[in-house]
C-alpha cells in the first residue's frame, strides 16, 4: 500500500505572518510530496510497500541511502506539521513540570532550541524529545530523524532553508523566533509525553 501524503492539519494562511501560506503550500505541495512520490516510487513491487513508514525507514537506514532519505523526510516534515498549531499557547500540566524540571524554565528551553537551532549547520533539525524520561533538545543533520530511535520525540522544527526563506530569507533566527514565539504545538508536544506509544505516520493519515 503505497505511502500516503499527510495532508495539513490547518489552512495554508494559518500559520501567518510566521509561516506564510505561499510557503506552507510549496513547502507540503511540493516538497513534502516529493519525498513521499520518491519513496513510493523505490518502494513499488517490493515487500515494503505494505510496511509502515517507520519500519521501512529502520530497514533502509545505514543501506539505502536514496530510500532512507526519502522515506526519513516524508516522516519528518508529518511531525513537523502536527508540531505547528494556528493556536500557539503555552504548555502546562505535566509538560511544564517536566520543561521547568529538566531545564529550569520555559524561557531556557526555548532559548535552547533557539540558540541551537540557529547554530546547526546547513540543513536538518532540532527536537524536544524525551529520553529515559528526561527532556532534552536533539539536533538530527540533513534528513535524519527520531522516527525509529530514542529519544522519543515530542516537537520538531524543521531548519532545512524551504521551511523559511521565502518569508524570512536566509535569516533562520528570525524564522526561529517567530515559530516558538507564536505557532509552536505544545499540545502536540504533551500528548506525545503522555502516550503510551510512539507518533505514526499511518496515525497522522488516518486522523486527518
Amino acid at each position: 500500500m503505497p505511502i500516503s501524503l499527510t495532508p495539513l492539519p490547518y489552512g495554508t494562511d494559518a500559520l501567518a505572518p510566521a509561516i506564510s501560506a505561499e510557503t506552507l503550500e510549496v513547502h507540503h505541495g511540493k516538497h513534502h510530496k516529493a519525498y513521499v512520490d520518491k519513496t513510493n516510487a523505490a518502494i513499488a513491487g517490493t515487500p515494503r510497500d505494505q510496511a509502515p513508514l517507520e519500519q521501512i525507514i529502520g530497514e533502509a537506514r545505514g543501506g539505502d541511502h536514496k530510500l532512507f532519505n526519502n522515506a526519513a523526510q516524508s516522516w519528518n516534515h508529518a511531525f513537523y506539521w502536527a508540531s505547528l498549531s494556528p493556536d500557539g499557547g503555552t504548555p502546562g500540566g505535566a509538560l511544564l513540570e517536566r520543561i521547568e524540571r529538566d531545564f529550569g524554565s520555559l524561557d531556557a528551553l526555548t532559548g535552547q532550541l533557539a540558540r541551537q537551532g540557529a547554530d546547526h549547520f546547513a540543513s536538518g533539525w532540532v527536537w524536544l524529545a524525551d529520553e529515559a524520561g528526561t527532556l532534552k533538545v536533539v539536533e538530527t543533520h540533513d534528513a535524519d530523524t527520531l522516527a525509529d530511535q530514542s529519544p522519543r520525540p515530542l516537537l520538531v522544527i524543521d531548519l532545512w532553508e524551504h521551511a523559511y526563506y521565502l518569508d524570512h530569507k536566509n535569516v533562520r533566527p528570525d524564522y526561529l523566533k517567530a515559530v516558538l514565539g507564536e505557532v509552536l504545538n505544545w499540545d502536540f508536544a504533551a500528548r506525545n509525553l503522555s502516550r503510551g506509544d510512539r507518533w505514526t505516520y499511518a496515525g497522522a493519515c488516518s486522523a486527518a
